[in-house]
């Protein structure tokens, strides 16, 4: 898995990352964005246009946050790889670790 959303996208999802994607690997769910693993070409695009910072390559992910590694993986689980963010649009397939998330504060 190249790169990673992390907490700072919950509740957030500015969609910056989705326009700069030449690949359109980003998925939406209902709380957070998803780069699809197997769909992502590495190129980085999307890393420095995140306004809250949310993206890393897997290897830079802070600690505090590995268990979004599983929460992209677990977002795929049952979407599969449909070869294109554009034709599923926004989803309810968050996986329980998000769902059950409180509220992240919006400033």
């Amino acid at each position: 898995m190249p790169y990673v959303i992390a907490e700072p996208c919950v509740d957030v999802m500015d969609k910056a990352c989705i326009e700069e994607c030449p690949v359109d690997c980003i998925y939406e769910g209902s709380r957070m964005l998803y780069i699809h693993p197997d769909e992502c070409v590495d190129c980085g695009a999307c890393e420095p246009v995140c306004p809250v910072e949310a993206i890393f390559f897997e290897d830079d992910l802070p600690e505090d946050w590995n268990g979004y590694v599983a929460s992209n993986v677990d977002f795929f689980a049952d979407l599969g790889s449909p070869g294109g963010a554009a034709k599923v649009g926004r989803t309810e397939n968050d996986p329980p670790s998000i769902k059950n998330l409180i509220p992240m504060k919006q400033s």
